[in-house]
């Protein structure tokens, strides 16, 4: 190990032990950039796979976690490639398409994949200056909301419901948010007999709820029409400011249970400009997914609690809280995620576009199932079914599909 001093500083470089560190950390990258692309793989669900095995992954704790930590970073860059690239509806049904499926559909999907790249990478940046000031800030405020954390999600979960535009999707996200809550309450619990010992019911639950009812309503689609150029329609502030939105609601996530990313996304969207429309969820979303990894680390250090199924995995696989090692493999996933985005986001939508469309929709709910039988046994292809009905209530209605976290809000709320 050589040992220098500079300004002052004294700085030692363990060539050894960094290679050994990039090693893992590159490992993890590797585990996040195919995680990511499987459709209905839910970064909670591959944390806990990640768990279950990180215990017969040779080499020392602290580096284990770093790759883990490593692997959900790019997950949340890579998701949105199979969420803009399946599901994708008739264009007669565009009215009631995801914002990522609206731009697919109009034939803007690479700058989709861009903007969401942008929105990820801008949220790692600007995540660093707002660390120390956020996490203090949190910290003072969070005994109150943790004594009043009912009331501060029940205000959530009304505020899901009074801000749909219409009365019929006011309806349809009462129904979805209550029927979701109590899908919740029965099912959450359950004792569950998966394949492999990092089985639970959130991967059929979130399967059912969120991936399965997009795949449905696809099967009669034509599937990825063929895309533009890749050129940006937002402006270099615009995208900066949207950003920035997201990683602040990335913030609360990281911080605050039982608030999903796609509640922090619903709620900053409505802080910023209609005229953004389904590019600016795309970024704020992406904004808000990435953030989240952050200031959840941040949120672990502080206050004790992981918040995230990633942060679980690495408190319950007993890697030390290397702070300084995992901030940096949280960076350089986040530079490999950046790159990856548009270069194989771009390949995986000509191919989606290229194959039979209502035969790979069927093979992705097949997928779905399996993951959900894998996970949670026999059980789980019940909790699968049962949210997969509950998924399809909101688009019914023109409702908002963050609603249907009232699968864990409903639970908390009546927690106490």
């Amino acid at each position: 190990m050589a040992v220098s001093t500079w300004l002052g500083v004294r700085i030692a470089v363990a060539p050894s032990a960094a290679a050994a560190a990039l090693a893992f950390v590159l490992g993890g990258v590797a585990l996040g950039v195919v995680s990511g692309l499987v459709p209905g793989l839910h970064a909670n669900n591959m944390a806990l796979l990640l768990a279950a095995g990180a215990t017969s992954v040779p080499g020392p704790p602290r580096l284990i976690g770093a790759a883990m930590l490593a692997a959900g970073t790019v997950h949340t860059f890579l998701d949105i490639v199979p969420a803009l690239s399946l599901g994708v509806p008739d264009p007669a049904m565009a009215a009631t398409a995801l914002p990522g499926h609206e731009l697919v559909l109009a034939g803007r999907g690479r700058e989709a994949l861009r903007l969401s790249a942008l929105g990820s990478g801008l949220a790692v940046a600007l995540a660093v200056p707002l660390a120390i000031p956020v996490t203090e800030a949190v910290t003072a405020l969070y005994p109150t909301i943790r004594a009043h954390l009912s009331a501060v999600l029940a205000a959530v979960a009304v505020g899901l419901v009074t801000t749909e535009g219409t009365y019929r999707a006011k309806v349809g996200a009462g129904i979805a948010l209550a029927a979701s809550g109590v899908l919740g309450h029965l099912t959450l619990d359950l004792p569950t007999d998966g394949l492999v010992s990092a089985g639970g019911t959130l991967a059929p639950l979130f399967a059912g709820l969120f991936g399965a009812p997009v795949l449905i309503e696809a099967l009669g689609g034509s599937g990825v029409p063929p895309q533009d150029d890749a050129t940006l329609a937002l402006s270099k502030p615009a995208v900066g400011g949207l950003s920035a939105a997201g990683t602040l609601s990335g913030a609360v996530v990281g911080f605050i249970p039982g608030v999903s990313s796609a509640i922090a996304a619903t709620g900053a969207l409505l802080a910023v400009p209609y005229r953004f429309g389904a590019r600016g969820f795309v970024v704020i979303t992406s904004g808000v997914n990435t953030s989240n990894t952050i200031f959840a680390l941040l949120a672990l250090r502080a206050l004790g609690s992981p918040r995230t199924g990633v942060l679980v995995a690495l408190e319950e696989s007993g890697a030390p809280l290397a702070f300084p090692l995992l901030l940096a493999s949280v960076a350089l996933a986040s530079a490999v995620g950046f790159v990856l985005v548009p270069t194989v986001g771009d390949r995986y939508l000509s191919l989606v576009g290229s194959v039979a469309y209502g035969k790979l929709s069927v093979v992705v709910l097949a997928l779905l199932a399996v993951l959900s039988l894998v996970l949670a046994g026999p059980i789980g292809i019940a909790i699968f079914v049962a949210a997969t009905l509950v998924g399809l209530i909101p688009p019914r209605f023109g409702a908002r599909r963050a609603t249907l976290m009232g699968v864990l809000l409903v639970p908390l709320i009546a927690g106490g």
